[in-house]
């Protein structure tokens, strides 16, 4: 089963993540008074790394367990 971890501290809220994951893993949420990208439906994940290779800030690892 992947791992997908996303680092709220480097993650800016771009939502490549979300617009590029073919299994909708992502969805965009409010942390703290701003949008994230929380990986809601990490068990559908296919590894594919769209998500990760889209990412502008490399927030996002995908690995699996």
């Amino acid at each position: 089963m992947p791992k997908v971890t996303v680092d709220l501290e480097t993650c800016e809220g771009a939502g490549v993540c979300a617009e590029v994951c073919p299994m909708n893993v992502y969805d965009m949420v409010e942390v703290k008074g701003e949008r994230k990208a929380r990986p809601t439906r990490a068990d559908d994940c296919i590894m594919c790394m769209a998500c990760v290779n889209g990412c502008p800030v490399d927030a996002i690892t995908v690995e699996d367990e």
